[in-house]
């Protein structure tokens, strides 16, 4: 089984390939591709990887579905409401990144 565990507003989440999921609202709009490059661990049968704290060349693709709000949550307390602000995305890839090539300087010898 192939999953990445991948961080993304403050939370934890498991992740494999065609789960939908609710994460906290990211700028992206309905229908475009969103990159997740915090991922902490991935999981690819017996070859495990994991980060500190981030994998370098690991991202998890996923399509953004909706923009959505969370349950209201009752504070009775203060007679006060919250409702979360959410992004509904649906996980289309876990694969490596593509690394850019950077040209390293040469010791210039006097």
């Amino acid at each position: 089984m192939k999953y990445a565990v991948i961080t993304s507003g403050g939370k934890q989440y498991k992740v494999t390939e065609g789960q939908v999921l609710e994460i906290d609202k990211v700028k992206a709009e309905p229908g475009s591709n969103y990159v997740l490059d915090k991922v902490l661990l991935t999981v690819d049968g017996e070859d495990v990887k994991i980060g500190a704290p981030y994998l370098d060349n690991v991202a998890v693709s996923a399509k953004v579905l909706e923009q959505v709000k969370g349950d209201k949550i009752r504070v009775a307390k203060f007679k006060q409401g919250f409702r979360a602000q959410l992004t509904k995305v649906e996980i289309t890839s876990l694969s490596a990144k593509t690394e850019k090539k950077t040209a390293s300087k040469e010791k210039i010898e006097k």
